[in-house]
């Protein structure tokens, strides 16, 4: 009789998959890169000579993090040319991410649209460090830097980020209860209702990557960026009409996010950045056909770094 079981090393990798995607989507910000990243990682481990593998754990993820450093260098020109604001890719979330408060900050849309601006080393060294929990010494290993060099890069990630990241941000619930209220009020088409949530100094970054119309430029100021979102309900958008458009609450990034669909295909998601009190500061706006993909396949990520 055939052993249809599946072969050891096989699930010593399927063990740690989960682990691997989300390392390598938190260096990336990009899920269809991350898997490519977990792909080349199997048919490295695949190849390797794993009876001199003492932690396949540490292993594995020394191998998808250099995957995902190496084509985080490559692409870094991609970017710099992009048409407009370039944002992670959105993916939807589920599970340990949501529950563990620090988990949900590292994926959100905010915290990666913030990593972008680290060098690949640094941002490499940051997520291992402050996210995964990984010691200087392992890192070193991983980046194939002196410890010392290691601990600099950390000192400087994390001062860049303290400085771009707000330290207080809503609890959850307040979070969830906005992003209803705002989701109400665009789909309604009520400016004063947006105007209410969102921050006077609120800006809406929204990425088309020049294959959709989308602002170039943020948008900036509670008029404006209300008046942009009330119109959802009542023009066409990107050749939808308002009475064909699906709008629907969902878990994006770890946090509460909205995805607008038209007949057949995902429009855009909408994810947003709230301050102490619960009011919209940011609201990143993906719309890039290239970009949502893994939200219009509906698969749901657990992103947690256990």
């Amino acid at each position: 009789m055939t052993d249809l079981s599946p072969h050891p090393d096989q699930q010593v990798f399927h063990e740690h998959r989960r682990l691997l995607f989300s390392v390598a989507y938190r260096l990336l910000g990009s899920a269809a890169d991350a898997e490519d990243a977990v792909q080349d990682a199997w048919i490295k481990w695949s190849a390797a000579d794993r009876s001199q593998v003492a932690d396949p754990k540490a292993y594995l993820t020394r191998i998808v993090s250099n995957l995902a450093l190496e084509r985080l260098r490559s692409t870094r020109h991609k970017r710099e040319t992009y048409v407009g604001p370039w944002l992670p890719e959105p993916v939807l979330t589920g599970g340990d991410a949501s529950e563990v408060v620090t988990d949900a900050e590292s994926v959100s849309m905010a915290m990666l649209v913030v990593l972008e601006t680290l060098s690949p080393l640094e941002r490499a060294v940051f997520v291992l460090k402050e996210v995964f929990d990984f010691s200087h010494a392992e890192i070193a290993e991983v980046v194939e830097r002196s410890e010392a060099a290691v601990r600099q890069a950390a000192h400087r990630a994390r001062e860049h980020v303290r400085a771009r990241r707000p330290r207080f941000a809503a609890d959850p619930s307040r979070q969830r209860e906005a992003t209803e209220r705002f989701f109400a009020a665009a789909t309604g088409g009520d400016v004063n209702a947006l105007m209410e949530l969102l921050s006077p100094d609120v800006t809406l970054w929204t990425d088309g990557g020049g294959k959709v119309r989308q602002a170039l430029r943020p948008v900036v100021g509670a008029a404006t960026v209300a008046a942009w979102f009330a119109a959802i309900g009542t023009a066409n958008y990107q050749g939808v009409e308002p009475a064909d458009m699906n709008a629907e609450l969902v878990e994006i990034n770890g946090g509460p996010g909205i995805v607008f669909s038209g007949p057949g295909h995902v429009i855009a998601t909408v994810t947003f950045d709230f301050d102490a009190d619960g009011r919209i500061t940011a609201i990143h706006n993906v719309a890039n056909p290239d970009k949502l993909q893994a939200v219009a396949d509906g698969t749901t990520y657990n992103l947690g770094t256990q």
